[in-house]
């Protein structure tokens, strides 16, 4: 039923994020006219650079998850590491509803160092600390590129991901001073002990086993560590956007290719559409658009072709990359097919030695 529902939440994302950047007539020839007139000879050094910098964002995501875990006793080599990371990030980007989020803790926890569940756990506290980033950047930039034209949805937008981050970092704090305390009402908030006081005692262990996983905030060597590699792989992937941009001849600010991955990111937390077809190009579109205008979205706007080929590149280049980088890893010695399959389900039971929150 699960997978049926996230299935379903897929293809609707897919079906309305097509439906709104589809180009019209006037669209689709503009988007002909810019691909048959690009100057490749200029494009391949960007090109180039931009995938140097995905490289960088690459290795950054992956090595900076070793910081999480460190507070639990588990340190991974390098290689592991980058080859657990990179199958991941390509089951994140190809399954519905995020449902990849799950992959990397499976894949450590086969070796026994650690339970899925805690280890699941640090990459709920990755996907938080990511999104306060991101959310704190959303509105400085939001509020950098500002003006009196700027649609309505812009600073709510902004507002309305910056509180939903708070609200959780808020349910960390709470969860590390106070677990059982903590985690006890925020099942009794849902009403779901009311109506299933089974399933609620059991998501309640399932959570407390969880928030082992939040242990680097305690730490805050290995914290800081995390937030310095945190810093490079999102400024480095805020450059690869603009360079990108500017390699294909669209006048999009440094301020405006922050926002545009801010936005992006933030919308990503949604329910993903299969490969975020359509739902990366749409909101990469509506990012642009707030630095260079809303007339840009328009299908005869002289701009729309180089937008709209910006759009599909910037997605499609980095889906050939983290596919690529995925189906590399699994060609390795750390990651195979079998494991994959095995990952796609959590295993209840701790690992020996890996005791729940009391």
């Amino acid at each position: 039923m699960k997978l049926a529902i996230n299935l379903l939440l897929s293809v609707l994302m897919l079906a309305l994020c097509l439906w709104l950047v589809w180009p019209n007539a006037h669209g689709r020839a503009a988007l002909s006219e810019t691909l048959e007139h690009l100057d490749w000879a200029r494009f391949v050094p960007y090109l180039i650079g931009f995938y140097a910098l995905i490289a960088v964002v690459h290795v950054c995501r992956s090595w900076r998850w070793n910081y999480l875990l460190a507070p639990l006793g588990v340190r991974i080599p390098f290689g592991r590491m980058l080859a657990v990371s990179s199958a991941g990030f390509a089951a994140i980007l190809l399954l519905p509803a995020r449902l990849g989020e799950f992959v990397r803790p499976a894949l450590i926890r086969k070796k026994g160092e650690v339970s899925a569940s805690a280890a699941l756990g640090t990459v709920f506290v990755e996907r938080v600390g990511d999104g306060v980033v991101v959310s704190l950047l959303v509105v400085g930039c939001f509020f950098a590129l500002k003006t009196d034209a700027s649609p309505g949805w812009m600073m709510p937008t902004a507002y309305l991901a910056l509180a939903g981050f708070t609200t959780v970092m808020l349910f960390l704090a709470f969860a590390l001073w106070r677990p059982r305390p903590t985690v006890h009402f925020a099942l009794r908030m849902t009403l779901l002990p009311r109506f299933a006081p089974k399933a609620a005692a059991v998501i309640e262990e399932k959570v407390l086993e969880l928030i082992r996983g939040f242990a680097v905030l305690h730490d805050h060597k290995n914290l800081a560590a995390f937030i310095a590699w945190s810093a490079v792989y999102w400024i480095a992937n805020g450059v690869a956007t603009w360079l990108l941009a500017r390699g294909l001849g669209l006048p999009l600010s440094l301020t405006g290719a922050f926002a545009t991955m801010g936005l992006v990111a933030v919308g990503i937390s949604l329910p993903n559409s299969p490969g975020l077809v359509g739902q990366f190009q749409w909101l990469t579109m509506l990012g642009v658009s707030l630095d260079l205008g809303s007339g840009i979205l328009d299908g005869k706007s002289p701009l729309y072709g180089r937008l709209l080929t910006y759009a599909i590149f910037i997605h499609g280049l980095q889906v050939v990359w983290y596919v690529g980088a995925g189906l590399a890893a699994i060609g390795t010695r750390h990651v195979s097919f079998a494991d994959m399959w095995r990952a796609r389900k959590l295993a209840p039971e701790p690992v020996a030695g890996d005791d729940p929150v009391a």
